[in-house]
């Protein structure tokens, strides 16, 4: 029986207990009808654990020993009961409750598409290798991928993460390794990049298609890959490229601008779940603050493509967005939402996100770049950016209630 629930007194450690497992085909009343059974006997609950699966329930309760001389009579009685009902009983005699969970608590998330035998082992193997034990598994998700979560004890969150890490690139899965606490359902920010991240693509690039400068974008872009610009001048470079376009490009860009897989299903199920959610981007504010409107979110700030007479000037306006600029938008983000750092998630793809992924409560890289993987606290590297969900214990029965309503 899973050490994680929670028991409903303090027992001794010598005191006799009893584990009544119950376990057959589900229907209504089981659970009813048992704790009616034990009740005339005056035990004590000390914990419960139920689990259901492919329509087959096993159904654990740690008791109290009951009345001297009624112990006989109890087992009698649930062993009729549960043949009554056509189930099986198993009734364990012990002392005390659960041992105590070991100190570390973490929450490791597996994403598999598919998840397979194979690689559930390997973790499994990878968590007691570090001295790490498995108190309790739980399916989160079984698509678009399956998402399984483990809770664990035993072994601190830094040193766990980094063991799975790689087993997972090995493995073909994603693996995010967390704290576990309260604080995981109290992050109530979402901030993530745009391009690559929310949407498909990269909008200097729509916009250079449009000026017939795809080609020297590119090269300016490969450039500051190599590291011979920095964002700042790589920005500078590629906007003066668009020098004359006529300003209702704006229009056919933000037309062609394509969400993410997953994009929409993320926002309303967050917005669903009382979050804020906001984007950075090293983009344009002619296509953010659009999809600020469309999306319904709370936040967003890009740089601003200046236009005078119909026209962009080929460049841009205010305060640069770059990487460190990105940090500094979601520290302001956070306390216009007055959400402690904490208790926020960054999203992103690009070097460029490093510092806000590095600076939120939890920082997923989504299909990033390797050196992104590394350095974030999470990774997903499947299409679905709804996936991200699950790093945050949501189910895939919550995202689904959440599509029921008109959020965003």
């Amino acid at each position: 029986m899973s050490a994680s629930q929670t028991s409903s007194s303090d027992v001794p450690a010598d005191v006799p207990t009893l584990l009544v497992k119950i376990f057959g085909k589900d229907r209504p009343g089981i659970t009813a009808g048992l704790f009616d059974t034990l009740a005339a006997y005056s035990v004590d609950v000390v914990d419960i654990e139920q689990v259901v699966t492919r329509g087959r329930m096993v159904l654990c309760a740690l008791v109290t020993e009951p009345p001297p001389n009624l112990e006989g009579d109890l087992r009698a009685t649930v062993h009729s009961w549960a043949e009554s009902m056509k189930m099986q009983a198993e009734i364990i005699s012990g002392l005390g409750d659960n041992r105590p969970r070991g100190l570390g608590r973490s929450l490791v998330t597996v994403l598999g598409h598919p998840l397979t035998a194979e690689a559930t082992a390997a973790i499994a193997a990878r968590i007691t290798k570090t001295g790490g034990n498995i108190d309790r598994i739980f399916r989160l998700a079984k698509y678009p991928v399956t998402a399984v979560e483990f809770a664990v004890s035993g072994v601190e969150t830094e040193p766990l993460r980094t063991a799975l890490v790689t087993d997972a690139a090995r493995l073909g899965i994603d693996v995010a390794v967390v704290a576990a606490g309260l604080y995981r359902r109290a992050q109530r920010l979402v901030v993530m990049d745009v391009d690559s991240t929310l949407i498909q693509d990269e909008v200097i690039e729509l916009f250079a298609a449009h000026a017939g400068c795809e080609d020297k974008v590119a090269e300016v872009t490969a450039a500051a890959m190599r590291g011979e610009l920095d964002f700042e001048q790589s920005l500078h470079a590629r906007v003066a490229l668009l020098e004359g376009l006529d300003a209702s490009v704006v229009d056919k860009v933000r037309s062609e601008v394509r969400l993410t897989p997953g994009a929409r299903t993320l926002i309303r199920t967050l917005k669903r779940l009382g979050y804020q959610v906001g984007v950075v981007s090293g983009g344009f504010t002619q296509v953010t603050d659009d999809l600020k409107e469309r999306l319904g979110l709370d936040f967003a700030h890009a740089n601003t493509l200046e236009i005078v007479d119909g026209r962009l000037t080929g460049k841009v306006t205010g305060e640069i967005v770059d990487r460190a600029g990105k940090a500094r938008l979601l520290r302001r983000f956070a306390a216009e939402a007055g959400v402690p750092l904490s208790q926020t998630v960054a999203i992103g793809d690009g070097a460029n996100d490093l510092d806000m992924l590095n600076a939120a409560g939890l920082g997923v890289a989504f299909n990033a770049k390797p050196v992104v993987r590394e350095a974030a606290h999470a990774a997903v590297n499947f299409p679905f950016l709804d996936t991200v969900l699950y790093l945050l214990g949501v189910t895939r029965e919550e995202v689904e209630a959440a599509d029921t309503l008109d959020i965003v």
